[in-house]
């Protein structure tokens, strides 16, 4: 019999029998801590720098973590099982989880993590191809780990995620998916299923290749209640909210996309790894931004815009984003 993977935020105040997060009183007094560079553990650091006089980073942070506890107080809890682990990387000698979101910097992001975890084989990021990140054996997920191993890294490893505006990343999504040429297996493996489902009279070449699916039928097969009744999402569409479990995780840092680089360079400084690698400047001119998504938003109809954003609306809540102006809800 397994023993149960259920996390218990300090905020949850319930009949938690097989609790897996440390007290507060535990965690700083070290003795659910793991020794760094530093003698303290990532985790161990944050909580003594709460105490501290903050920054702005840190303000910025602790609001982030405060706003996700209170809107998660509604939220059902159930126990965690492996399936829920598979995006959590780990890195043990960091003391790191970091669950990876696809379309919010997650290749940079597992970039340095090998170059933490690589014991000296990478020692730049950038010089890390883009596939070789996402292959599947080079970084190790929480999943692959016993229950027992898994419950003592849920309570003293640094747990931290990276959100995006849901629209700016869905239609990144959209962008790097159907309309890059190079993305032959996404246009065969959804292309054609959402081309024969959701165009009127297709061509025969657009049901055999599914290459050229616009946004409105990508939103169309998004909205239809029997694309999730078949299968899951895709990661690179599927909400972060059902990705990383953030109402069932507590996570000690929520990065976002919009503050990047100096929330990855103050997470790297928690682990003691600023020495070790410099998080990735990035200087992308085709970047998804908010006036592109107002764009691709212009051909769908309020019906299937409010329809949308019910589904993605807890990612909207939970990290604290706006209704996007641009869309017409009323």
């Amino acid at each position: 019999m397994h023993e149960s993977l259920i996390q218990c935020p300090p905020y949850f105040r319930g009949s938690c029998v097989q609790l897996t997060t440390a007290t507060a009183s535990e965690q700083i007094s070290g003795r659910n801590s793991f020794s760094v560079k530093s003698g303290r553990s990532p985790l161990q650091t944050l909580q003594e720098s709460d105490q501290l006089e903050q920054s702005a980073v840190q303000a910025t942070l602790q609001g982030r973590r405060e706003l996700l506890e209170e809107t998660c107080r509604t939220h059902k809890r159930r126990v965690l099982s492996p399936e829920d682990l598979r995006h959590l990387i780990v890195d043990d000698k960091h003391k790191l989880l970091y669950c990876y979101v696809p379309k919010v910097a997650c290749t940079n992001w597992k970039r340095v993590l090998m170059v933490l975890t690589g014991d000296g084989h990478y020692r730049e990021p950038l010089a890390i191809p883009a596939n070789e990140a996402h292959v599947a054996g080079n970084l190790r997920s929480l999943s692959e780990y016993s229950t027992s191993e898994i419950n003592q890294r849920l309570r003293t490893y640094l747990k931290f995620v990276f959100v995006r505006e849901p629209f700016e990343r869905l239609v990144s999504a959209y962008r790097n998916k159907f309309t890059r040429s190079y993305n032959t297996a996404f246009h065969k493996r959804y292309g054609t299923k959402i081309i024969r489902r959701h165009r009127a009279d297709p061509q025969a070449e657009a049901l055999e290749k599914g290459n050229n699916v616009s946004f409105e039928e990508f939103v169309y097969y998004l909205v239809d209640p029997q694309t999730q009744r078949e299968e899951p999402f895709n990661e690179h569409w599927e909400r972060v909210h059902s990705l990383c479990h953030p109402c069932l995780i507590h996570y000690d840092v929520v990065g976002k996309y919009e503050t990047l680089v100096q929330d990855s360079r103050y997470i790297l400084k928690l682990a003691g790894a600023e020495g070790e690698v410099k998080f990735p400047a990035t200087s992308k001119s085709t970047r998804t931004t908010g006036d592109m998504a107002a764009k691709f938003f212009d051909n769908i109809s309020p019906f299937f815009q409010k329809k949308l954003f019910n589904l993605y609306r807890m990612d909207f809540l939970l990290f604290n984003y706006s209704v996007p102006a641009y869309l017409k809800l009323r």
